[in-house]
């Protein structure tokens, strides 16, 4: 059973400049909340009980910002490599923790607690990643390529003929053997490894067959990664036709 959330929040957000230059990205506001409350609040109502946010630019915020009443368990890991690293780098910082079940989401997102809980019950083994049909709009997204209910590739160069979904970001995982903890260790040790998207940890893994496709539940799911994102979450919102 998943009880466990690691929440990748390192980053600069350099695209939501100049909201960012004061506060980390995690803790931008939208609708009156912080997209890091949005996410706690939506793991807790998903069922999971504990948190670690792996934090880099402006951590201090951060750890001050859960040091509170939240809704479940929340800890710090602070990433100090994140302004020369990719986001493996951040997943790299709690890999003790990837032995044992978890979930695994990026710091930019708001998501219906829908979405997880399905991911989470969803029969699999090992590992899973939660993904939803492209539409023929133009995504900056990880796109995955899905057969048979299986991830065949997920890559941001995965050409167009070969991607049928693109990545939530969303991953879960049974600890099991400990695979996507070794795999982890054999990309972030090649060269430039250090620079990979930590998604490139799940394409090799889906490359063995070992991916399960997750399609996403009905419920919003939206990137904060723009200020005109932010006036797209108000508006739909505020209107109570929120759908992702």
């Amino acid at each position: 059973m998943i009880e466990h959330a690691i929440i990748l929040s390192a980053g600069l957000g350099s695209r939501l400049l100049p909201i960012t230059e004061a506060r980390p990205k995690c803790l931008v506001e939208v609708g009156g909340r912080t997209i890091l409350s949005h996410q706690l609040a939506a793991l807790a109502q998903a069922g999971i009980v504990r948190a670690t946010v792996v934090v880099g630019y402006l951590q201090e915020q951060v750890a001050a910002a859960v040091a509170g009443d939240q809704p479940l368990q929340v800890e710090t890991r602070f990433n100090p490599f994140w302004a020369v690293a990719s986001s493996i780098g951040s997943v790299w910082m709690v890999r003790d923790k990837l032995t044992q079940p978890f979930c695994l989401l990026n710091g930019d997102t708001l998501f219906d607690p829908a979405i997880l809980e399905k991911a989470l019950s969803s029969p699999r083994a090992g590992l899973g990643l939660v993904v939803e049909p492209i539409t023929g709009a133009s995504y900056d997204d990880m796109l995955v390529q899905v057969a048979e209910g299986q991830v065949a590739g997920v890559r941001k160069d995965l050409p167009e003929t070969n991607a049928t979904h693109r990545s939530l970001g969303m991953i879960v995982a049974d600890g099991g053997q400990g695979n996507y903890a070794r795999m982890l260790d054999e990309v972030i040790a090649e060269r430039n490894g250090a620079a990979a998207y930590h998604h490139q940890v799940v394409d090799r893994l889906a490359r063995a067959g070992s991916v399960a496709a997750i399609e996403r539940a009905a419920g919003y799911w939206q990137e904060i990664d723009r200020p005109d994102d932010i006036s797209t979450w108000r508006a739909q919102h505020e209107a109570g036709t929120a759908h992702g």
